[in-house]
């Protein structure tokens, strides 16, 4: 499957009006115990299967549990793990398809809370333990939420953007600031006052901005994947953008060839070395002044489609999704390019979260 006809199913996968009714059915659950570092995948499952699974990695004894979600708690994830994070001791994972955010226990793997009624979920933002915002995917708003209660408090209207067409996705935070990508048939990175909760600026870069990072020298890092042949929105040359967080203007554009299909920004731990997925895996300095003539990884004919940095070892790990059917595997490599371990995980990983 064409990195472009993969996007376009992921359109499909976020539409609210077509969402799964979720039921959740409580069953057996064993005791996990998962202390020290460790990595959690999200596999997003199929859209409207409900087979969205959580899986659990640890990297120094090279042991993967899955399903740990539906082990610990008796009950299915969901449909479409879109995204998780770690908030002190306790992990949000975002389940697109069924407008739930579920909050575990990062040790025991079990549900300590949930926030639902949400449109079509896609990353969770903190700036306080009361308060959060989640962007979605086919909503006009990013939603503000309690944590601390597990409820919507209220919602940041996001202008020039309609309910039909509409997306948010990542968030990064610079002083009070909130910037967010604009993805779906959009060209921006909004600016959000955290103190007012309203769009008070807004940038244009190129088709589609697909993930948003800052690197060490508070430089914003987004990548465009240019649209598709067809699109009505335009079809054009992805490119990667660094953009200055304070001054809120691009520095630097790279531009790729008509076709390519980038993606999945990455960070090391320290902050000064980009990843990303274009075919194969590139890797470049955060000040270098071109894009890298040799990737840091080869393409070979299978469909890379999630990238994580260990922040420690500056270990990289890439989600192989094979063909959206069967489990997909994450391979493990050390930071000069060396398989380290493989293993398999849930149908389509797409997103990692570091413990």
């Amino acid at each position: 499957m064409s990195r472009i006809i993969q996007r376009i199913c992921l359109f499909l996968f976020c539409l609210p009006v077509f969402g799964s009714c979720m039921k959740w059915d409580y069953g057996e659950t064993e005791e996990f115990m998962a202390s020290g570092t460790g990595l959690f995948i999200t596999n997003e499952g199929n859209f409207q299967y409900s087979n969205a699974t959580l899986s659990y990695y640890d990297p120094e004894t090279k042991r993967v549990e899955n399903e740990v979600f539906y082990r610990a708690n008796g009950f299915k994830l969901g449909d479409v793990a879109q995204s998780m994070v770690i908030r002190d001791g306790v992990g949000w994972i975002v389940v697109n398809n069924s407008h739930v955010i579920f909050a575990i226990d990062i040790n025991t793997f079990k549900e300590i809370g949930r926030i639902t009624n949400l449109t079509s979920p896609r990353y969770i933002h903190f700036l306080s333990d009361e308060k959060a915002y989640v962007t979605q995917i086919w909503d006009n708003r990013i939603f503000i939420v309690n944590p601390k209660r597990y409820e919507i408090t209220g919602y940041i209207e996001c202008p020039d953007m309609t309910m039909e067409s509409g997306s948010t996705e990542q968030m990064v935070q610079y002083g009070k600031y909130v910037y967010v990508n604009c993805w779906s048939y959009q060209n921006r990175i909004l600016k959000i006052d955290t103190e007012t909760d309203q769009v008070v600026d807004e940038l244009v870069v190129g088709i589609q901005p697909t993930s948003l990072v800052m690197d060490k020298n508070h430089k914003m890092w987004t990548i465009t994947d240019g649209g598709y042949d067809g699109s009505p929105y335009g079809y054009e040359p992805p490119s990667l953008y660094r953009i200055d967080a304070a001054t809120f203007t691009v520095e630097k554009q790279f531009k790729f060839k008509l076709g390519d299909w980038p993606s999945e920004v990455q960070l090391n731990g320290s902050g000064d070395k980009l990843y990303w997925i274009n075919n194969a895996i590139w890797s470049m300095d955060v000040e270098a002044e071109r894009v890298p003539v040799r990737p840091f990884l080869e393409y070979s004919g299978t469909l890379y489609y999630g990238l994580t940095v260990n922040p420690v070892n500056g270990d990289v790990y890439v989600a192989d999704a094979i063909d959206y059917q069967q489990q997909g595997i994450v391979y493990r490599y050390s930071e000069a390019g060396e398989l380290l371990d493989q293993f398999y995980v849930g149908i389509i990983p797409g997103a990692f979260c570091w413990k």
